[in-house]
């Protein structure tokens, strides 16, 4: 018989956790998962407890044999692992509050992932990350590191260029979630779509869609400028497009494009909401106090249908179908964010792309798309110019390389307001972010 596989989740006491057991739960006669650890710190020690608990609940109602360990020793958890998966979240549901309120001040649109926001996010994550490299290069280097981690493009980019690492995939729950809305559009099972996806995380297109492998991408591009039809998200308000710019546009934009394409729009919407005590991060805050209560509850042994309120839907789906494709060599067509080696001219070979790629044991393989259409090839270039100076200051902790970052994101005005939310932020944040204000390093160089 052979051995079963040990996962092991960074970030344990996160929300979304439900959704990744359900996952494992769902598959494993496909996948045979042995072992989960969940792992957190110990500030998250309590939502580590209570979500851990309900995991095991899921998982002796589904009669599954899975054994799930809590542990807040991330080297013990990690020793012999074979997939590492990483959700977490540094400074928590406060520090998102924060990114999301001071560049609106600024008058620029506060998001998680985008913007100053985004700068921020990761700031706080990728030397965390980077360590999480260096330890599995210890204790488990044949592992996959499947990240979830937001800004999920910068910590897969930062982890191909700045560790030892190769085995790395960053997964995002949007193009599935964009497959499932066409799905839905169309009135036909998930299974029956297929987009061809290109780009990077978050900046995403689809160049084409299909339906039973027939071109649909005419029709949705109609139905979608309908805001009652578009395909959003919980965390991005649906505000249809105009027929003529999608027409001309030619492709299928994710509903973070809503950011670069309707920023005032946006960002009118953001300072209502902030008006009324009603950021996202104030609405997650009070979901997730909502879900934790709920996994309280030792009568509940399933994933509440409330979690998909939290922004979550999908993730199970995207991650386990992931690792399942992989362990048994499928050669199945998934989105993910890999090395580009070429697949998107006009990216560096080194960067990471999402893009459509077969999934085979030996990791994801990009499908070659060329050069991207004129249209967004130069806002693409863009983000990942901005994404490249971001890592860069993220892990020297310089700050005029952090300025040169946030002055390059669109979503930015100018170096004068660039430069009054960075000094915000900086202080802020400067729990989380040692290397700014400890012993200042060089400015690292870097390459293509």
């Amino acid at each position: 018989m052979s051995k079963g596989l040990k996962i092991v989740t960074i970030g344990g006491g996160s929300s979304y956790t439900p959704e990744l057991i359900e996952g494992f739960i769902k598959y494993h006669e496909e996948l045979p998962v042995s072992e989960i650890w969940l792992v957190d710190i110990e500030a998250g020690k309590e939502k580590l407890e209570i979500v851990g608990d309900l995991a095991r609940r899921m998982v002796e109602k589904a009669g599954v044999k899975i054994d799930v360990h809590l542990t807040l020793d991330r080297k013990k958890a990690l020793k012999g692992a074979d997939y590492v998966t990483t959700q977490l979240r540094v400074g928590q549901l406060a520090a998102r509050a924060l990114d999301e309120k001071i560049p609106l001040k600024h008058g620029v649109i506060g998001q998680e992932t985008n913007g100053p926001g985004g700068l921020f996010k990761a700031f706080r994550t990728i030397p965390i990350i980077l360590d999480i490299a260096r330890e599995m290069e210890e204790v488990c280097p044949d592992a996959w590191l499947i990240n979830f981690t937001n800004p999920a493009g910068m910590v897969t980019e930062a982890v191909l260029r700045h560790s030892n690492i190769t085995k790395v995939i960053g997964l995002c729950n949007v193009p599935i979630g964009m497959e499932r809305g066409v799905a839905d559009l169309m009135n036909v099972e998930p299974s029956r779509v297929r987009i061809d996806f290109a780009g990077l995380n978050h900046m995403v297109y689809g160049l084409d869609v299909f339906v039973d492998g027939k071109s649909v991408k005419d029709q949705i591009i109609n139905l979608i400028t309908d805001p009652a039809k578009a395909v959003t998200m919980k965390n991005i308000h649906a505000m249809g497009w105009e027929p003529e710019f999608l027409r001309a546009l030619n492709l299928f934009p994710c509903p973070y494009h809503n950011y670069y394409y309707k920023t005032g729009d946006v960002l009118a919407q953001e300072l209502k909401d902030a008006e009324k005590g009603e950021t996202r991060a104030e609405v997650v805050q009070k979901l997730e106090e909502g879900l934790f209560e709920l996994y309280k509850d030792k009568g509940l042994a399933i994933k509440p249908p409330q979690l998909e309120e939290r922004g979550g839907a999908y993730y199970s789906d995207a991650a386990v179908r992931l690792i399942c494709s992989m362990h048994s060599d499928k050669c199945d067509i998934q989105a993910v964010n890999t090395i580009n080696h070429g697949a998107i001219e006009g990216i560096p070979y080194g960067s990471a792309i999402e893009i459509s790629c077969v999934i085979t044991k030996d990791g994801p393989k990009p499908i070659n798309v060329g050069e991207l259409p004129v249209a967004i090839r130069g806002l693409i270039q863009q983000i990942k110019s901005f994404e490249r100076v971001s890592i860069e200051a993220a892990i020297s902790g310089n700050y005029d390389t952090a300025l040169l970052a946030m002055t390059i994101n669109p979503l930015v005005p100018s170096d004068r307001v660039a430069k009054l939310i960075l000094d915000e932020m900086l202080e802020a944040h400067k729990d989380f972010l040692p290397q700014f204000f400890e012993k200042r390093n060089c400015r690292i160089t870097y390459h293509d």
